[in-house]
C-alpha cells in the first residue's frame, strides 16, 4: 500500500454573494509532488484536538508554505510592521503536529513557512523581515524582480551532512525564493546544511530522526521544469513507506 502523506493547508477567507467563508486551501503543486513521488496526499485541516488520531492515519507529514507565524511564539516582543496573515489556529496545530511527530519519529518535510515552523517548534527564532533586517542583495522574493515561480532565483550552497546526502547532487543548487522571513537563531537540535549567498539558512536537518528536513525554497513549484527538485518529496515518501513497514509509529 502506498504511504499516506498528511499535508497542512493555509486558511483563506472566501467572499461569495451568499456569505464569507473560512476555507482551507492547498496549492495543487504540493499534492502533485507527493503523488508523482508515489505517495497519497491527504489534506489535514487545523484542529485543536485529535492530534494523535490524525498522526495514526498518516505515514509522513508535509508542512507547507504560507503566512507568518505569530512572533510571540519565538519570543519577539512585538510583530514587525511587515508581519501578515497570522493564524493562531494553524500555528498551534502545526506546532502540535511537529511535537507529536517527533515523539513518534514520523517523517517530516517542511517547506518555506514549514522550515520556520520546524525551527520554532524546537526553540529557534526567526528574522521577521529580511528586507529591513538583513543587508542583502539576494532576491528572496523573486516575484518582485519579475521571475516566474519555477525559475531559479538564486543559488544555494549545500553542505555534506549525511542527512542531506542523496537529495541533491553537487554543492551548488539553483532554487526559487518567495519569503520575507527566515531562520535567525537555529534551534539546537537542528543542523543547517544549506545557505544562500548572504548566509541565510536554506535547509536544515535533525540528526537522529528517521527523516526530518526543512527547505526554505519551494521545490514543489520547480519539479516539473527541474526534475531534481522532486527528490525531497520522493525521499519523504520512501521514509514514510519504511515507517509504515517497520511500525515506527
Amino acid at each position: 500500500m502506498k504511504p499516506v502523506i498528511g499535508i497542512t493547508p493555509s486558511p483563506s477567507l472566501d467572499a461569495q454573494p451568499h456569505g464569507t467563508f473560512l476555507r482551507y486551501v492547498l496549492n495543487e503543486a504540493y499534492a502533485a509532488a507527493i503523488e508523482t513521488s508515489g505517495g497519497i496526499p491527504v489534506i489535514l485541516p487545523p484542529q485543536a484536538e485529535n492530534i494523535a488520531h490524525v498522526l495514526g492515519l498518516v505515514d509522513g507529514l508535509l508542512l507547507t508554505g504560507g503566512a507568518d507565524l505569530d512572533p510571540s511564539l519565538y519570543g519577539a516582543t512585538q510583530p514587525h510592521a511587515a508581519t501578515y496573515g497570522v493564524d493562531p489556529t494553524r500555528d498551534c496545530f502545526e506546532l502540535d503536529l511537529v511535537a507529536a511527530a517527533l515523539a513518534a519519529d514520523l517523517p517530516l518535510l517542511g517547506i518555506c513557512r514549514g522550515i520556520q515552523v520546524l525551527n520554532v517548534a524546537l526553540g529557534g527564532s526567526l528574522i521577521q523581515d529580511i528586507p529591513t533586517e538583513v543587508d542583502s542583495t539576494v532576491p528572496h522574493r523573486q516575484q518582485a524582480v519579475g521571475l516566474p515561480a519555477d525559475a531559479v532565483g538564486h543559488d544555494i550552497e549545500i553542505g555534506d551532512h549525511p542527512a542531506i546526502a542523496g537529495l541533491f547532487d553537487g554543492e551548488i543548487l539553483g532554487v526559487n525564493s518567495f519569503h520575507h522571513q527566515a531562520i535567525d537563531r537555529l534551534a539546537s537540535p537542528l543542523v543547517a546544511v544549506a545557505h544562500a549567498p548572504d548566509g541565510l539558512v536554506e535547509a536544515v536537518v535533525r540528526p537522529g530522526s528517521s527523516f526530518f528536513v526543512g527547505l526554505q525554497w519551494h521545490p514543489e513549484l520547480m519539479f516539473r521544469r527541474h526534475p531534481e527538485q522532486l527528490r525531497p518529496f520522493a525521499a519523504l515518501v520512501v521514509a514514510a513507506a519504511a515507517s509504515r513497514l517497520v511500525g515506527a509509529r
